[in-house]
C-alpha cells in the first residue's frame, strides 16, 4: 500500500513595490526642485533676481536701456575678475593681490610703451608676462612653503602696492602715467580691450561680450573637463587628491595664474578706457572680487560652486552700485548694501546647502 505525499504549496515573496509605493529614503530619487537647490548658484539667483526688480521701482531710471547698459558694464569690470578668484576659491585658496594686480599690469604696459617709445602692443605683452609671473610666485610659494594663501598673498599685496606708487613716481616723475592715447597701436588695442558698439541704438562696452565668454569658458571647463575635476578635487581634499593621482601642485599654481590673467585684462581695459592709470588704485577691490564669488555660491571653505554663481554676483553689485546713484540715494550707502548682500547670500547659501543635504 502506497501512501501518496502531498507537498506543501511553496511561499511566493510578496510582489516588487510598484512606482507608487514607498522606498528606501536612502535610494529615493530627489525631486527636480531639490536638485536645483543644491545647486549652489540658484540662491544668488534668486538675489539677483529680488535687486533688479527692488531698483527697478526704487529707480525709474535703471529702466531705460543705456542705463542697463551702463550697470551691466560696471558688473562686467567687476565679473571677469571675480570669474579666475572664484575658481581659485574652489581650489581652496585665495588671493588677497587681485585688485593691486590690475594696476600693476596696467602701469606697466603703460610705462613700457611709454617710456620706451614702444608701440603699445610691447608693454601689453610685457604686462601679461608681469602678470602670469605674479601669480606663479604666488602659487609657487603656496606649495613650497605650505603656507596659508592669506598670508601669502597679503605679502604680495603690500609688495605690489608698494613697488606701484614707488617705480611710477620714479620713472614719470607723478603719481599717475603718461597719456598713451597717441602712440602706435593704441587705435588697435582699445577695439579689443575698451571699445564700445551699438545695440539697438545703445552702446555697449566690449567687456560685457568678455564676460560672458569667459564665464562660459569658466563652466565648460569646470563640468566638461579633466582639469576642472581637479580643481574641485584639491579645493575638497588635496590629500585625497594627490593619492588619486591629480596633479595638486601644477592645479595650484596654475589657478594662480590664472587670477594674474585675469588681472591683466582688466588691467588692459583700464589703460585703454583712461589712457593712463593712478599708480594707487586697486586697494579693496580684492575683497570685491572676493565677495563675488562669496555671493555667487563659492564656499571659504574650498570644493564646492560654480561659475555661473560669481556671474549673478557681479551682477549684484553693479546694480547696487549704480542703482543707488539712479535712485538719488547717498552713494555712500553702496558698502552697506554690500555688507548686507554678502551676508544675505551666505545665509542663503547655507540654509539651501543644509535643506538640501537634509532632504
Amino acid at each position: 500500500m502506497s501512501v501518496t505525499q502531498h507537498a506543501e504549496p511553496a511561499v511566493t515573496a510578496p510582489p516588487a513595490s510598484g512606482p507608487g509605493k514607498e522606498t528606501d529614503g536612502r535610494t529615493k530619487r530627489r525631486s527636480l526642485a531639490l536638485q536645483l537647490l543644491a545647486r549652489p548658484e540658484v540662491g544668488v539667483f534668486l538675489g539677483a533676481v529680488a535687486v533688479f526688480v527692488f531698483f527697478l521701482v526704487a529707480a525709474p531710471p535703471v529702466r531705460d536701456g543705456s542705463s542697463m547698459a551702463n550697470i551691466l558694464y560696471q558688473s562686467s569690470t567687476i565679473g571677469i575678475m571675480a570669474l579666475p578668484v572664484a575658481l581659485l576659491m574652489i581650489g581652496g585658496e585665495f588671493d588677497l593681490s587681485a585688485g593691486v594686480a590690475v594696476i600693476t599690469s596696467a602701469l606697466t604696459a603703460s610705462m613700457v610703451a611709454f617710456q620706451l617709445s614702444m608701440n603699445v602692443w610691447v608693454g601689453v605683452l610685457v604686462a601679461l608676462i608681469v602678470s602670469m609671473a605674479v601669480g606663479l610666485f604666488n602659487g609657487w610659494m603656496l606649495v613650497r612653503t605650505g603656507l596659508p594663501s592669506f598670508l601669502i598673498t597679503l605679502g604680495s599685496f603690500l609688495i605690489l602696492q608698494g613697488v606701484n606708487l614707488a617705480v611710477t613716481k620714479l620713472v614719470t616723475g607723478n603719481v599717475a602715467t603718461d597719456d598713451i592715447s597717441d602712440m602706435d597701436g593704441f587705435n588697435q588695442a582699445k577695439k579689443i580691450f575698451a571699445s564700445s558698439f551699438d545695440a539697438g541704438g545703445v552702446q555697449v562696452k566690449i567687456t560685457i561680450v568678455w564676460w560672458l565668454v569667459f564665464a562660459a569658458l569658466a563652466t565648460w571647463v569646470l563640468l566638461r573637463t579633466k582639469y576642472g575635476n581637479w580643481i574641485f578635487a584639491v579645493g575638497g581634499n588635496k590629500e585625497s587628491a594627490r593619492a588619486v593621482g591629480v596633479p595638486v601642485n601644477f592645479t595650484k599654481i596654475s589657478l594662480f595664474m590664472l587670477v594674474g590673467f585675469g588681472a591683466w585684462f582688466v588691467g588692459m581695459h583700464q589703460l585703454f578706457s583712461f589712457n593712463t592709470v593712478q599708480s594707487g588704485e586697486g586697494v579693496g577691490q580684492e575683497l570685491i572680487y572676493i565677495a563675488a564669488a562669496v555671493i555667487g555660491g563659492c564656499l571659504l571653505t574650498g570644493g564646492s560652486g560654480s561659475a555661473i554663481g560669481p556671474v549673478f554676483g557681479a551682477f549684484m553689485f553693479g546694480m547696487v552700485q549704480q542703482g543707488i546713484v539712479y535712485a538719488g540715494w547717498n552713494p555712500d550707502w553702496f558698502k552697506a548694501f554690500l555688507g548686507v548682500m554678502l551676508l544675505g547670500a551666505t545665509l542663503i547659501n547655507l540654509w539651501v546647502s543644509r535643506a538640501a543635504t537634509r532632504r
